[in-house]
């Protein structure tokens, strides 16, 4: 299988978290012949497989965190290796073999959490080493001939070992950049040799015994310095050479004997963590207050009161914690609360009272910690920020600026103030004057036409148009072309068409997919393609040619979306040219002139598959699953026996017509209702609702339950052993393709919790859950990686230790089936049912409660409340208004409710009205139109169109 399958194309794979103990390493990896990367951690190794002496392209190897107490010889053998990881193992001096560092190509080594009593023989072979780590080990001396060959190291971890003294070789080290020394018994050394090493950055010296007499001098001239860690040792002051360090970004001063910290701190500008807790400090500097780039600051455990912290300490405002646990503090200073970007603020075991006002301001407060305070009172909210009482409650300000600003208006006006408002109705006034004067007759014939116009209009007449004697010129094919406003992003490419050449794309399940370059000009006679030419014309722009191919035995559908995705592509690009349509065997010249180098060549047959559904005869294998847990599911598949059935779980039997629901009598209710809802909806989304589900208690089996699960049992169902198998965790990989070659990492999944978000629609990911391996594929993945992915799948189902019953499942984008989406949190979750709410509901206005309580809340506009008055007509103008409209009535028709329906108010009962009765006038009036220039035109320019309105 291995000869014929995917496995020489590999080029990495990671077997993080498998079972390889009890020699269960599959042998099949000797045939990924291309590997160039290898993850075994947490696999249970004891020993390092023989495998793996076959993969001579290997570059990196790590074996973290497994049983091994010896390096296999075959590993020196790989000539390529380049980083080599076997941290937390259980390897000794005798089990690291000297040919291991003689590889040329060796750049990283770890043995970190290991046995080791003495640096590895041979290690100074390894003249191309850049990482060492050598931590958590019992190494007792350095050699002084290792610094002397690896002089290129940058990274050197020798930190939790019993080292006492470091060889002066390390001086040789120019190109350090970290150097780790925790908790190494090194009182008695002086570590002169610090000060050549010119380019470190990082110096870790935590518990090392450092005071001030034997602090390393000539520290100070380590310019490139920005993490320095100096906790847990005997420091009484701060030695005065840190504060020369003006790149310090972050420092540690915790767990020493520090009473004092001096003004010169001043010169940390580029500091962005402190820590001097649990020392014997009574206060800090004011220059604290200097060190604008200051976010963390942690203070726990000293001796500081009040009057210790500055005063000035808001002007920090980038400063995000602020940690003064188990210090003296009574309050804190106001100028605390005045950081606005403060986001923890932890104040435990201190003797508070209280704490300043301002603290109800802090906006971007996340933690507040103020345990431990007895005496402790808080400030009262203020006002505008409480919740619960007065206006606030309402969520209402009722002030009339506030309202006023909410409504969009200006600032009231003084009633004194308040301009005069322009009168309306001059304009009217003066149009019905010039309507009645019978100066103009050509304004009176005017007048008469439009006013038999707007009759006609109102009688649902449409005026005829005199014909033009000049005959329209018909638009450009272009011209007249609507462009609708598509989106056009899940069909091609963003960069589509910005780099000259030819691209193109064949037409599969109604969808153009790109081709590779070396397959166009071989089309298949059942397919269609779509090819696009980019060139740049004579004004050095971009410019496209589109056609689009059919083979002569392509189904309808291929033709159809061949020639609509054709048009798209055009719109896309905003390309002026036509979409020329090419059939099989009676191309155009100047297409054939695109395939000159290689030519056409037809292919029989089809490539791609149609859109359409084909029906086909699909056989169903039958399937256990094991239903459990209360608040989140687990589903996992069982052997298809009577010996997987547990009284304590629900179990789903799935045989295609028919779904068997098996609930156990120890099973809880909650258990069988989501039971219930996963088969429903697996029989609602993958059967069509076509299959019968049966609900089986135990005890009531019948003869067809017994007879798919291989029979009755003979004993009583009770606890199962299959229930106690502890399945690992789902691991998902990320399917990632090249020039020839296959990937598999693992993707990261945070605190190992599923989400669908993980899952991007351009890759194509296979999820390993021990009893199912599922394929899944993104609606934009190449054709190519599907492929790959899916033989890839079924390979790594057959070489890892699987259950027989295990399956590979192929899920599309859109389309996944209920096993595949259970595995993932807040993915088609199976919720408890609202039975107060009809299924019509659910679909129309959706599951959530509180959002549906949010869209019918009564949004209240009080704008109009607060706007000013207008001055009140008086009754002179009242009455000339009302005189004027009447003049323009041309009718009035009365209306009556009567029970449900409007009938019309006979002629003789119009005027008198009934108190109980509800009454509508429809009037229709005469109203000139806008004018543009009424001083130049006056007689013409006022009787354009009539208007009715309803009332």
């Amino acid at each position: 299988m291995a000869e014929t399958g995917v496995l020489p194309f590999v080029r990495g794979i990671d077997f993080t978290k498998n079972d390889f103990s009890d020699g269960n390493f599959p042998y099949h990896v000797s045939a990924m012949i291309g590997l160039r990367w290898l993850r075994l951690n947490k696999t249970g190794l004891d020993i390092i497989p023989f495998e793996l002496s076959n993969l001579k392209k290997l570059e990196s190897l790590s074996l973290v965190r497994n049983n091994l107490r010896d390096i296999h010889p075959d590993v020196c053998q790989l000539s390529n290796l380049r980083f080599f990881s076997c941290r937390d193992n259980k390897l000794k001096n005798a089990g690291v073999p000297q040919e291991l560092f003689n590889l040329d190509d060796l750049s990283v080594v770890d043995l970190s959490h290991n046995q080791l009593r003495e640096v590895p023989a041979g290690l100074e072979q390894a003249k191309n080493l850049l990482v060492l780590n050598l931590s958590h080990n019992m190494i007792e001396t350095i050699p002084s001939q290792l610094f002397i060959n690896l002089t290129d190291l940058m990274y050197v971890d020798v930190s939790n070992n019993q080292l006492d003294t470091l060889p002066p070789q390390i001086r040789r080290l120019t190109n350090l950049q970290t150097l780790m020394l925790n908790n190494n018994p090194l009182m008695h050394a002086q570590i002169r040799q610090l000060p050549a090493l010119v380019a470190l950055e990082t110096l870790h010296m935590r518990g090392t015994a450092r005071t001030v007499s034997n602090f390393p001098a000539g520290i100070e001239s380590l310019r490139n310095l920005k993490d320095l860690d100096l906790s847990y040792n005997e420091l009484v002051r701060v030695p005065e050479a840190l504060y020369k360090l003006s790149s310090l970004v972050r420092l540690n001063l915790s767990n020493n004997e520090i009473m004092e910290m001096s003004t010169l701190m001043d010169t940390w500008e580029a500091l962005e963590y402190l820590n001097v807790s649990r020392n014997k400090l009574t206060e800090l500097p004011a220059s604290l207050c200097t060190l604008m780039s200051l976010r963390k600051i942690y203070m726990n455990s000293n001796q500081i009161d009040f009057a210790g912290i500055p005063a000035s300490i808001g002007k920090l405002q980038s400063l995000e914690v602020f940690s003064a646990s188990t210090n003296n503090l009574e309050m804190i200073p106001e100028g605390v609360c005045r950081c606005g970007k403060l986001k923890k603020l932890i104040l435990n075991s201190n003797r508070l009272i209280t704490l300043p006002d301002a603290i109800h301001y802090l906006t971007d407060l996340e933690v507040l910690d103020i345990r431990d305070n007895p005496e402790l009172v808080m400030p009262p909210k203020p006002s505008e920020l409480m919740r619960g009482a007065g206006a606030e409650f309402y969520h209402i300000d009722f002030s009339l600026t506030h309202q006023l600003q909410l409504a969009g208006a200006a600032p009231p006006i003084p009633p004194d103030e308040m301009p005069r408002k322009k009168d309306s109705h001059a304009r009217l006034r003066r149009l019905r004057k010039i309507r009645d004067s019978e100066d103009g007759e050509d304004s009176a014939k005017v007048l008469k036409g439009m006013q038999q116009v707007a009759k006609d209009k109102a009688k649902g007449l449409t005026p005829q148009k005199e014909e033009k004697g000049e005959p329209v010129k018909a638009k450009r094919w272009d011209e007249a072309l609507e462009r609708p406003n598509l989106d056009y992003s899940e069909i091609f490419e963003e960069d589509v068409g910005q780099v000259p050449g030819l691209c193109c794309w064949e037409i599969e399940n109604f969808l153009p997919n790109p081709i590779d370059e070396a397959l166009i000009g071989k089309f298949y006679e059942a397919d269609c393609y779509i090819i696009l030419k980019t060139y740049i014309d004579d004004t050095g722009s971009l410019n496209w040619l589109i056609w689009y191919w059919i083979g002569k035995r392509s189904p309808l559908d291929k033709k159809a979306c061949s020639a609509i995705h054709a048009v798209n592509l055009r719109n896309l690009l905003g390309a002026e040219c036509r979409t020329c349509r090419e059939e099989q065997d009676d191309e155009s010249e100047d297409f054939l002139d695109l395939f000159m180098e290689n030519g056409v060549s037809y292919i029989a047959g089809g490539r791609t598959t149609s859109g359409f559904y084909t029906v086909d005869e699909v056989v169903h294998t039958n399937r256990l699953y094991r239903i459990s847990g209360q608040q989140t599911l687990s589903l996992y598949a069982c052997p298809l026996a009577a010996t997987s059935l547990d009284m304590r779980y629900v179990f789903i039997l799935d045989a295609g017509r028919h779904i068997y629901l098996w609930t156990g009598k120890k099973s809880t209710l909650m258990l069988r209702s989501k039971a219930r809802l996963v088969a429903e909806k697996l029989n609602k989304n993958e059967r069509k609702s076509l299959s019968e589900i049966i609900t089986v208690a135990q005890g009531t089996e019948e003869s067809d339950f017994w007879q798919l699960v291989g029979g009755a049992p003979t004993f009583g169902i009770k606890e199962s052993s299959q229930t106690n198998i502890e399945y690992p965790q789902p691991v998902l990989y990320k399917v990632g393709l090249g020039m020839g070659y296959l990937e598999l990492p693992q993707v990261d999944v945070p605190q190992q919790v599923l989400v669908n978000t993980l899952l991007e629609t351009k890759g194509v990911y296979i999820l390993d859950c021990y009893t199912d391996v599922f394929v899944w594929i993104g609606r934009k993945s190449t054709r190519l990686v599907r492929a790959a992915a899916l033989k890839l799948a079924q390979e790594m189902n057959a070489i890892l230790k699987r259950p027989d019953y295990a399956m590979v499942t192929r899920c599309l984008e859109g389309t996944e089936p209920q096993t595949f989406k259970i595995k993932f949190k807040g993915w088609d979750d199976v919720i408890p049912v609202d039975f107060t709410r009809t299924s019509e509901s659910v679909q129309r206005r959706g599951v959530d409660i509180k959002a549906i309580f949010e869209r019918d809340r009564l949004k209240t506009d009080l704008s109009a409340l607060f706007v000013p008055r207008q001055p009140a007509m008086s009754v002179d103008e009242a009455e000339q208004l009302m005189q004027e409209w009447n003049e323009d009535l041309e009718g009035m028709e009365s209306i009556v409710l009567e029970g449900k329906k409007f009938v019309k108010l006979p002629e003789n009962e119009e005027g008198h009205f009934y108190s109980e009765e509800c009454y509508v006038f429809l009037c229709r009036y005469w109203v000139p139109a806008a004018e543009e220039e009424p001083a130049e035109k006056p007689e013409t320019a006022a009787y354009e169109q009539f208007l009715s309105f309803s009332f």
